[in-house]
């Protein structure tokens, strides 16, 4: 954007300002084209008044008491033929506080029903559309994301080529990249507000920040190059490069490299405090450079400013401080962290961010945050419960940290308390709500089980309130070692006991041979164990007779409305399932009231 070239230069055809200018209004409104599909079930979702003060802010509620239903039957943890601790039940196990408050007998359902209303999604009203879109192009990448992308690509062309071109004219790639700062920007953010319009975490919107970058980064190199060609040809390039404009100019295009060459997917995975950190300093070092190359961007440095400055106020308004305990689980090679005075203000399959506050993570490991997916469901005894997988430097420390904490508590409990900070909650389901259809089934791998956990115990917990649809609730966990069901047996027992209205079902396979045979008699009803992947359509299919058939007490009557699949481990997991329900019959689809899926998938 070279303001003293203009005068060599015959003036524009096309006023660049007003270009790009309706360029983003066009891309607003291709924005808000989503927004208004999703907007009934927005209405849908917040005509509860309970949706409004769940999911945004962290907070510590006190609890209503319920009245008890006689103590569980232990639970034998014994599955696989290991010894546990002397007269130790599922109520005094390290993986379960009680969740009794939750189960109540149907006779004392005395309020009647208050069920949530269910909009279908548009996936689940025009399938065969909505099968086209899911069709994975690449692991984790659908033809509906590209075609997004697609869109965004061919309107940034169109600014770049109308009636113009690079070498003639690098004054409009110029331009173009300067209305896209702000997009860039609101992307980037944990808070943004293309995500409160359309339903969606920031994380699922993360594809469109990467591409949005890398077309930033080409719009500003083209400027460049096109301008210094032309000061090539003019043999002015040795006078021109000592201008303050462009020296700024210079400054602002170079951030840009080195931003997207250290956002390359070995910088994310292999040093990612590096990626973050330069992350930070060439978002910050980018906005003044370019409002000193070019004053006119302000309005654009501004807006990206507010949007970035935005987004760290609520974050700092979306933090808490507490004294966490944290226990490792080796079967699982996880660490638990329980904060039970943290009790409310997030939904199920919603995650948070997360630093340790201790010197035992490390010189700048205390200064990370990381996420992770929320164990439980809001409102419950033991309050949020996070599950850390071994998988990593920090995850590591954290995980010999609570190795070594042994029973040195004061209140004589197994684990280590350490202070924490916590923030979120962030991402979750949108405005799909499980509890308001007929059947939930969760195909989840891994560490991806704390997906499914929360979810159920939702669900659960709505079906005691009389707030829920559900018939059918089943899980699919995929372990590789048949070991990892030991610690979580009495919790999933629990949960089994909990579904009286809607039966659960917890199937776990296993792919690696085990010297320990499962011991399948020490299991309760509705849980299961086998070798071998899952067949995800057996499932899916069985799953869609049982909810059109099935019913029992006041659900018999309950309309079918739909199976929800949610997903949650490695990236071919969700492309696995995604082909499955796509092959199921139009008219079984039709019957069951259609099929949506909500994926969460691993990876940065």
């Amino acid at each position: 954007m070279e303001a003293a070239t203009q005068s060599t230069t015959a003036p524009p055809s096309v006023n660049p300002f007003n270009l790009v200018f309706h360029i983003d209004i066009f891309l607003i409104a291709f924005a808000g084209v989503f927004a208004l599909f999703t907007l009934p079930r927005a209405i849908a979702r917040f005509s509860r008044a309970a949706e409004w003060r769940h999911g945004f802010i962290l907070r510590a509620i006190p609890l209503e008491r319920r009245a008890l239903r006689p103590v569980m039957r232990p639970v034998q943890s014994l599955a696989f033929g290991t010894t546990a601790a002397d007269n130790v039940t599922s109520d005094e196990s390290h993986t379960l506080h009680s969740d009794a408050h939750l189960i109540r007998h149907p006779a004392a359902k005395q309020e009647g029903w208050s069920l949530p209303p269910h909009i279908r999604a548009w996936s689940s009203r025009v399938p065969s559309l909505g099968n086209i879109l899911r069709y994975r192009l690449e692991a984790g990448f659908s033809l509906g994301q590209a075609l997004v992308l697609l869109v965004y690509l061919a309107v940034l062309v169109y600014a770049s080529f109308l009636k113009s071109d690079p070498f003639s004219d690098p004054l409009r790639t110029g331009f173009v990249a300067m209305s896209q700062i702000p997009v860039v920007y609101l992307l980037a953010t944990k808070n943004n507000l293309l995500g409160m319009l359309v339903g969606l975490g920031y994380e699922k919107l993360n594809y469109i920040h990467r591409f949005a970058g890398i077309l930033l980064v080409v719009a500003s190199n083209v400027h460049t190059v096109g301008y210094i060609y032309e000061w090539t040809l003019n043999n002015t390039i040795s006078t021109r490069i000592r201008e303050p404009m462009v020296i700024w100019g210079f400054v602002a295009v170079i951030s840009l490299d080195l931003l997207y060459i250290f956002s390359i997917q070995f910088f994310r995975q292999r040093a990612y405090n590096f990626f973050y950190g330069s992350h930070v300093v060439f978002f910050i070092l980018f906005l003044p450079a370019v409002h000193g190359h070019q004053s006119s961007v302000a309005p654009y440095v501004i807006a990206a400013a507010a949007f970035f400055g935005l987004d760290h106020i609520v974050r700092i308004m979306k933090t808490r401080v507490y004294n966490a305990r944290i226990r490792p689980i080796p079967d699982l090679m996880l660490t638990r962290i329980e904060i039970p005075q943290l009790n409310a203000g997030w939904r199920a399959g919603q995650h948070v961010r997360i630093r340790v506050l201790s010197s035992a993570m490390g010189w700048i490991g205390w200064a990370e945050s990381h996420p992770f997916t929320i164990a439980t469901a809001a409102k419950t005894p033991e309050g949020m419960v996070i599950l850390c997988k071994k998988t990593g430097g920090w995850t590591g420390r954290l995980y010999e940290m609570a190795k070594v904490a042994g029973y040195g508590s004061d209140d004589g409990a197994f684990g280590r308390k350490v202070q924490m900070m916590i923030e979120g909650p962030y991402g979750g389901t949108g405005h799909c709500v499980f509890a308001s259809y007929s059947a939930a089934i969760f195909f989840v791998g891994g560490s991806g089980i704390t997906f499914a956990l929360s979810s159920v115990q939702d669900i659960l917990q709505r079906d005691s309130e009389g707030a829920s649809r559900a018939k059918i609730i089943e899980v699919i966990w995929s372990v590789q070692d048949s070991a990892a069901l030991t610690p979580l047996v009495p919790q999933f027992a629990a949960l089994i006991q909990q579904s009286i209205y809607a039966p659960l079902k917890i199937s776990v396979h296993y792919t690696r041979a085990s010297d320990k045979s499962p011991g399948k008699d020490f299991l309760p009803p509705g849980l299961t164990i086998s070798a071998g992947r899952p067949k995800f359509s057996k499932v899916l299919d069985a799953v869609i007779s049982r909810a059109v058939s099935y019913g029992s007490g006041v659900k018999a009557s309950m309309d079918i409305t739909g199976v929800v699949v949610g997903v949650c481990g490695p990236m071919g997991l969700g492309d696995e399932v995604a082909q499955v329900i796509s092959q199921v019959d139009a008219g079984r689809r039709w019957a069951v009231g259609g099929i949506e899926m909500h994926e969460e998938i691993f990876g940065l």
